[in-house]
């Protein structure tokens, strides 16, 4: 457990810088898709080790769900970040399946069985509903296969920044403890472990509106000299 411990640290403290660099560079780039691969790597690592050692924790054991959302973003990211044709097969079906039956066992168990967290039923609430929109867009992608350039970068982008944010809101909010005390319950923490959502309101649009723009502007009627 010690071991496992050492190798969760450690990516995790790779994830930060990687994923950072990754979101700031320019896109498409060397160090984009080195950074990329590194924060990929790293988050996989986190979140199995995360999931072996969750159960196990003192004074209150910690589901593998969490853990199990980071891998399932990060590889449906990965994998739309490699298929450049756009294209969908197999592993984007059994992600959708995983999704939508995770999301029916989350509800079942809050609604049903009364399964709680220590913050609350709601938490499983917000999980479960995150849970089913991706396997919904995950079946979306699966029907309108092959994506177009921009709606595959979509999906590459909000999966791996959600991602970097289960990264950053663990470290910023949720590990407060092991920072120095005058830095607790700061805004700074908070800003820091949301920032990624900004980043993924700011790439999207540019994604999704930037081509549409542009193509308006081309559309526009040469003005005529006089």
């Amino acid at each position: 457990m010690n071991i496992l411990m050492a190798i969760h640290i450690g990516a995790g403290l790779l994830a930060l810088p990687a994923g950072t660099i990754a979101v700031a560079v320019r896109k498409g780039g060397r160090l984009h898709a080195r950074a990329g691969t590194a924060f990929f790597g790293s988050m996989v690592v986190l979140g199995i080790t995360a999931a072996i050692l969750g159960p196990f924790r003192e004074p209150e054991p910690l589901s593998p769900v969490a853990p199990l959302f980071v891998l399932y973003f990060v590889t449906t990211s990965w994998v739309a970040a490699r298929r450049r044709d756009g294209s969908t097969g197999r592993f984007e079906i059994l992600a959708c399946a995983a999704a939508l039956g995770t999301s029916a066992v989350m509800y079942w168990g809050v609604v049903m069985d009364g399964a709680t967290t220590p913050a609350g039923p709601g938490v499983i609430y917000v999980l479960a509903s995150v849970c089913l929109l991706a396997g919904l867009l995950d079946l979306n992608a699966i029907l309108r296969s092959p994506l177009t350039p921009a709606r595959r970068i979509a999906r590459h982008l909000w999966r791996m920044c959600f991602a970097f944010f289960i990264a950053t809101g663990s470290f910023f909010i949720g590990q407060q403890d092991i920072l120095p005390a005058a830095w607790r319950g700061s805004p700074a923490l908070l800003l820091l472990g949301f920032a990624p959502f900004a980043v993924m309101a700011f790439w999207l649009a540019r994604v999704r509106l930037g081509k549409r723009l542009r193509a308006s502007l081309q559309a526009l009627p040469e003005r005529k000299l006089a």
